[in-house]
C-alpha cells in the first residue's frame, strides 16, 4: 500500500534534508517531483495541484528558509499538510440509536465482505450487530452474506426468493430486527459496474425511508482515477457519511485514498488489507500519513499484536526460546501468530524504515509460508517435539507428504537448525534484536518471526 508514493517520496525528501540551505529553487525543484509522485500513484490532478500550492507557500515561508534544519522543516510541513488532507483526526462512526449503516458502491468494490467485516468489528467491540441482505440483483449475494454471518455468528435478514422492492425489504428487516436483540443494523445493497440512474433511484429509496446514521462507500482503491468520480456521485446523490477502502494491500498507488476525502468532504473511516474478516482497521489520517512517508505505525502494529497475540503463548514461547528448546510445535504456533496479524506486507509497512526491507514480503509470501507449514504438519508429533529423529528416510517422507522437493525439505531443517543455534548464543541473539530495533539491517540474520531470511522456495 502507497509504496509507489513512499518511494517516490523518500528520494525527493532526502535531498531536502542533504541542503544546508534551502532556497526559493531548491522548493521548486522538490514540489515538481513530488507533484510527480503524487499523480504516479493516481492522486487527483486537481487534489495534488492545491496540496503542493500549500506546502509549497509554508515550505518558503521565512521561518523554513532561516531554520537550522530547512529540510526537516519542509518534511514536517509536508507531513502535517498530508495529515490534514487525510482527514485530521479519526473519525467514528455514529452509532447513537437507531444504528442503521448502509454499505454501498459499485460491483466488486467488496461491499459484502466488508459488511460482514465491519459487523465482525462491531461484535468484538461490544454490540450486537445484525446483516440485513439488500442486494437483490447479484447471483448468489443473499447466500454470501449468509456464509460471512455464519462465519462470524451474526443474526442476517434474507429476503424472499424474487423479491425486488428492496423498500419492502428494509420495512420486513426492521420487524425482524425487533426481535433479535441487536443494536447495529448493517444493510449491504446492490451494485452496478457503473453507477446509473436506476441504481441512484434504488439507493435513494433505501436511503429516504429508512434515515441511516452511516452511509458508507465502500471503494477499491486500485481503481485510481475512477474511485473520485464514483465518490464524488454517490456523495450527491445520495449523501455519504464516510468511505471504506478496501484492497489497499493489493494497490501500490493508494492515490484514491489522498482524492476521495477531499474531492468529497467526507472522511475515510475504514480500510481493508487483506481478505479476512478480521482485516477491517479504523483509518487514523496521521498515522498512515506517517506510513506513506516511511516512518511507520508502531502503535497500530502494537494495537494488532495484543488483539491477535496470546500474551501466556507469546511469554512461553519466549522462555523456551532463551532455553533453546524452541521446537516444530513452538515454529508452527509462531507462524500461526504472524498469520493473524495480517498480510505480511501490512505488517511491514508499519515498521519505520519499511524501505528497507523491499522484497522481504516476496520472500515470505503466503503461499511459501504455507510450504513451510505443509512440512512441519507432515512430521509425527514425536518428529516436531524432537528435530534431532529427522534422519534421512523421516524427511523423504515428509517431502512426499507435504508436496516439497527433499532439496526443500533439508534446507528448511537446516535453516531451523541455524535458528536454534543461534538461540544459544545470547551474544547473537543481543546483537540480532538490535538489528531488528534500529536501521532493520536484515542482511545474513534473520527476519520477522524467527524465519530465517535466505529460504527459498
Amino acid at each position: 500500500m502507497f509504496s509507489q508514493l513512499s518511494d517516490g517520496l523518500e528520494g525527493v525528501f532526502k535531498k531536502l534534508k542533504g541542503q544546508g540551505k534551502i532556497s526559493e529553487k531548491n522548493v521548486a525543484d522538490a514540489m515538481r517531483e513530488v507533484r510527480m509522485a503524487l499523480l504516479e500513484a493516481d492522486v487527483d490532478f486537481g487534489v495534488a495541484k492545491d496540496f503542493i500550492a500549500k506546502v509549497k507557500e509554508e515550505a518558503l515561508g521565512e521561518k523554513v528558509l532561516k531554520s537550522v534544519t530547512p529540510g526537516q522543516q519542509i518534511v514536517k510541513i509536508f507531513q502535517d499538510a498530508l495529515v490534514e488532507l487525510l482527514g485530521g483526526d479519526a473519525a467514528p462512526l455514529d452509532l447513537n440509536p437507531p444504528a442503521r449503516i448502509v454499505m454501498c458502491g459499485l460491483n466488486g468494490a467488496g461491499k459484502t465482505t466488508t459488511s460482514g467485516k465491519l459487523a465482525l468489528r462491531l461484535k468484538k467491540d461490544g454490540r450486537k450487530p445484525l446483516l440485513v441482505a439488500c442486494d437483490l440483483y447479484r447471483p448468489a449475494a443473499v447466500e454470501q452474506l449468509a456464509t460471512l454471518a455464519g462465519e462470524i455468528g451474526v443474526p442476517v435478514y434474507r429476503p424472499e426468493p424474487g423479491e425486488k422492492n428492496v423498500v419492502k425489504v428494509a420495512k420486513k428487516a426492521l420487524a425482524w430486527a425487533e426481535s433479535q436483540g441487536g443494536n447495529v443494523m448493517i444493510f449491504d445493497t446492490a451494485g452496478r459496474q457503473e453507477i446509473d440512474a436506476e441504481l441512484v433511484k434504488e439507493l435513494g429509496k433505501l436511503c429516504d425511508f429508512l434515515k441511516p446514521k452511516e452511509t458508507l462507500l465502500v471503494a477499491d482503491a486500485a481503481t485510481g482515477q475512477q474511485a473520485v468520480s464514483v465518490a464524488q456521485h454517490f456523495h450527491d446523490e445520495v449523501g455519504v457519511t464516510g468511505i471504506v477502502l478496501t484492497k489497499l494491500d493489493g494497490d501500490a498507488r493508494g492515490g484514491a485514498a489522498l482524492s476521495m476525502r477531499q474531492v468529497t468532504g467526507r472522511p475515510i473511516k475504514f480500510v481493508g488489507e487483506g481478505e479476512k474478516l478480521e482485516n477491517l482497521d479504523a483509518f487514523v489520517p496521521g498515522r498512515m500519513a506517517e506510513r506513506i512517508l516511511g516512518m511507520g505505525d508502531v502503535v497500530g502494529l502494537v494495537e494488532k499484536a495484543a488483539e491477535a497475540i496470546d500474551e501466556e503463548e507469546a511469554v512461553r514461547m519466549a522462555k523456551r526460546m532463551e532455553k533453546a528448546t524452541f521446537d516444530f510445535n513452538d515454529f508452527l504456533a509462531q507462524m500461526k501468530m504472524m498469520q493473524k496479524l495480517g498480510p505480511l506486507e501490512g505488517i511491514l509497512g508499519m515498521l519505520p524504515g519499511a524501505g528497507k526491507l523491499k522484497g522481504m514480503a516476496g520472500a515470505l509470501d503466503e503461499g511459501k509460508l504455507k510450504r513451510v507449514e505443509a512440512i512441519v504438519l507432515s512430521m509425527t508429533p514425536k518428529e516436531r517435539s524432537r528435530p534431532e529423529l529427522l534422519n534421512g528416510k523421516r524427511r523423504l517422507r515428509i517431502a512426499r507428504g507435504s508436496g516439497n522437493s527433499i532439496t526443500q525439505v533439508n534446507q528448511f531443517l537446516r535453516q531451523f537448525g541455524q535458528m536454534r543455534k543461534m538461540m544459544k548464543s545470547k551474544g547473537k541473539m543481543k546483537k540480532l534484536m538490535a538489528q531488528m530495533g534500529g536501521g532493520m539491517d536484515m542482511g545474513g540474520g534473520m527476519d520477522m518471526g524467527g524465519l530465517p531470511k535466505g529460504m527459498k522456495f
